[in-house]
């Protein structure tokens, strides 16, 4: 049903029970076999010839060591070759002469929309995990230095009388297509959006509570109104810096909106016509339109195109 979503779907064997061997690790550092996926500045090396895909190069042709400081492991390939996603840093080491004219460092955002299927997840997996590294090299309980262990899944305080781990985090999201039971659903718009763009509500679920509750007192907190009916429906991996969008249906009590102008600049009910058109709009990328959605990009896109089709007794699409 939702096999379109972007940043999903990676094809690799994340090898959970061999990253755990130093020894192994180390070895498929070395190998020549080996592959690595180089960001720099968080931006993926992309080649566009003859389609975009992910660059993946051999030790021998990186400007820097792989090593467990720089290099973490996504998996394994149908080949059974590692993956690695290698850290470049910025802009002033060197990684930058990788650049050829038909590859290239491109915005993660720009580019995963046109990579094959499968691998805008392996980008959404690397690009977080190296940002995740990036943020933690302090233990958060002692100030101490950490370092990486199982391939990057996991960084260790050196302090021996500390000695935590320290695990990659997912924030959990929820965003809420609300449903009037009359052919409507509510759409909000922030203030820092373009002009004309609405979206789905959505917002972080917070420590002791269910997704239920969440998507309850979001909308409660957002728009002024009570919900029930709650289902889930798709999720999607969101790389910015590691968020998982979780997607939910929920049916509206009463319609008339109270909204919280500290984080909505403006909420509405559109009808099914309406959200038709943006969704049209949307995808033909039609900046003229008065009322636009996110495009494919955003799970909103899809939850939207999905109720779109199961209120017309369509079949949903694919993408």
């Amino acid at each position: 049903m939702f096999e379109g979503i972007t940043f999903s779907a990676s094809p690799l064997n994340r090898a959970d029970r061999q990253r755990r061997d130093g020894a192994w690790l180390r070895a498929r550092l070395d190998d020549p076999d080996s592959l690595f996926l180089p960001f720099l500045a968080l931006k993926p090396l992309v080649n566009l010839d003859p389609a975009p895909a992910l660059a993946r190069l051999r030790a021998a042709d990186l400007p820097v060591h792989p090593s467990e400081e720089n290099a973490f492991l996504l998996g394994l390939d149908n080949d059974g070759h590692a993956v690695f996603a290698l850290d470049l840093g910025n802009e002033n080491n060197g990684g930058a002469a990788l650049a050829e004219p038909m590859r290239k460092f491109i915005d993660a955002r720009s580019i995963a929309p046109a990579l094959p299927p499968g691998e805008s997840g392996i980008l959404a997996h690397g690009r977080s995990r190296i940002d995740w590294h990036a943020r933690h090299r302090f233990c958060a309980r002692c100030g101490h230095v950490t370092v990486p262990e199982a391939g990057g899944q996991h960084r260790r305080c050196q302090n021996p009388d500390c000695g935590a781990e320290h695990f990659p985090r997912t924030d959990p999201v929820v965003i809420m297509l609300v449903e009037d039971g009359e052919g409507r659903i509510l759409l909000g718009r922030q203030a820092h959006f373009p002009d004309g763009n609405f979206s789905a509500l959505a917002g972080f679920v917070d420590q002791g509570e269910r997704i239920e509750e969440a998507v309850q007192r979001e909308i409660r907190e957002e728009a002024g109104i009570e919900v029930d009916n709650i289902r889930y429906i798709a999720s999607q991996p969101w790389p910015f810096p590691s968020t998982l969008m979780i997607g939910c249906f929920a049916t509206a009590r009463s319609t008339a909106l109270n909204i919280d102008t500290h984080e909505l600049e403006q909420a509405r009910w559109f009808t099914r016509e309406e959200a038709a058109a943006m969704l049209a709009a949307s995808r033909a990328e039609d900046d003229i339109a008065p009322h636009r959605l996110p495009p494919p990009l955003a799970i909103a896109h899809h939850l939207i195109r999905h109720w779109l089709e199961q209120n017309s007794g369509q079949e949903p699409c694919p993408s």
